[in-house]
């Protein structure tokens, strides 16, 4: 009798410790416009749980929410710029609890998308730097997988690099690009790192074979915001973290006043911020409590050239992309039927709206040369035009790509 009921024992005992929570789990992230997509599970009042998508944003302070995920945890409090909602005490990423204590309120943008926070965009909520830094952090670009853990519960794997944590969780870490040390805002939240505007033009003048470009395509057409076709963008061959070597980097210019802000958050000067296209061949991981940064070069994909259609795009709350600027090369028009204000409604059949502004941008791209049939909207009436795939951001080392002998209307 006492062996039965020791194997009893033993038995409940092994299943609440099988039942316990995890300290960390790994999830798999959606990559869209190397923004950190996640599912996140929300329990809600009705003892039901939601599905949903969160962004993983490191410069982000504060929890933001489409109005849909406000307006279930009661009624929203709206003026006219944003709305308030209460927040669930917890969420759940990949079965373990992400505590919302500290976390108020959440705020959801007001007179947008309902359903999502930004136009362009998929989440409905974002993970900030003020709940992140309670937790070890792993986001592996280069696998497409995201980790999150309780402090200690990670081993990470790559070059230790000192960082700096702010009280509201920011980290920024220091480069060296030659012989420049030069300090960036790690960001997970946007899809192309950003430099001081007079950095990027001195470097730009100094190293005339690096390749530049005046415009906002690709990773660089960041949200539509109406200074994106005045962007400059510069890549750059080769920046060291520690030891680490980051290659290829594309930096977009950063307005003075912009740069003020971005130093306001994070309580120190820096010269911009990381974002996601620098860390493509990474895993990158976070140690909030040791205020450490670690990076490990997982693989060793070549810089990806800006092979698209040379639009600029504004996504709207309605689903529908705006033309807010047609890029030039040599004076010429790389599109030259089209023009801003113009409505891109699809692209080689596939329709544009309601994507997000990364799947807009999937369609747009493909192999120097190749032709994409794009249906537009201009003053009420639809028409097609076709447009040539073209690399901008080129290395001054390669053969430029010509465009084919076809029949232009002819799809790839």
């Amino acid at each position: 009798m006492n062996f039965v009921r020791a194997i009893l024992v033993a038995f409940f005992l092994w299943t609440a410790a099988f039942a316990q929570e995890p300290k960390s789990v790994t999830v798999p992230i959606t990559l869209d416009h190397n923004r950190i997509v996640i599912d996140v599970y929300l329990p809600l009042p009705d003892g039901n749980t939601k599905r949903v998508r969160g962004l993983v944003d490191t410069v982000a302070t504060e929890m933001t929410t489409s109005q849909r995920v406000g307006e279930m945890f009661g009624p929203l409090k709206c003026d006219a710029q944003t709305c308030e909602t209460a927040l669930p005490p917890e969420i759940q990423i990949g079965g373990m609890k992400i505590s919302l204590e500290r976390m108020q309120t959440a705020h959801a943008p007001a007179g947008g998308p309902k359903d999502v926070m930004l136009a362009g965009m998929s989440p409905e909520i974002i993970l900030p730097a003020a709940i992140l830094r309670n937790y070890d952090v792993v986001v592996d670009y280069a696998t497409r997988q995201f980790t999150i853990g309780a402090p200690g519960s990670i081993k990470f794997q790559g070059v230790p690099t000192k960082a700096r944590v702010n009280p509201a969780g920011l980290v920024d870490i220091t480069g060296q690009l030659q012989d420049e040390q030069l300090r960036f805002a790690l960001d997970t939240g946007s899809p192309i790192s950003f430099l001081d505007g007079e950095r990027l033009a001195k470097w730009h003048g100094a190293h005339s074979r690096w390749p530049y470009l005046k415009g906002a395509v690709g990773a660089a057409n960041v949200a539509g915001s109406p200074d994106e076709a005045d962007r400059e963008l510069l890549r750059i061959p080769d920046l060291r973290i520690g030891t680490a070597a980051l290659s290829g980097v594309a930096f977009a210019s950063l307005p003075p006043a912009a740069l003020t802000k971005l130093n306001g958050r994070v309580g120190a000067d820096t010269n911009g911020l990381l974002g996601g296209e620098a860390f493509r061949n990474c895993r990158v991981g976070i140690d909030y409590a040791h205020q450490t940064v670690y990076l490990d070069v997982v693989s060793h994909n070549a810089a990806p050239d800006m092979d698209v259609v040379g639009l600029t795009l504004r996504p709207r709350a309605d689903g529908h992309f705006t033309v807010s600027a047609v890029l030039s090369t040599d004076g010429k028009s790389t599109v030259p039927d089209v023009k801003a204000g113009d409505v891109l409604v699809g692209v080689d059949g596939a329709p544009v709206t309601g994507a997000t502004l990364g799947q807009a941008w999937s369609l747009l791209s493909g192999t120097p040369g190749q032709s994409r049939a794009l249906t537009l909207e201009r003053d009420g009436k639809v028409f097609t035009v076709t447009a040539l795939v073209r690399r901008f951001l080129a290395l001054k080392n390669e053969v430029p790509v010509r465009s084919p002998r076809r029949n232009p209307h002819r799809r790839n």
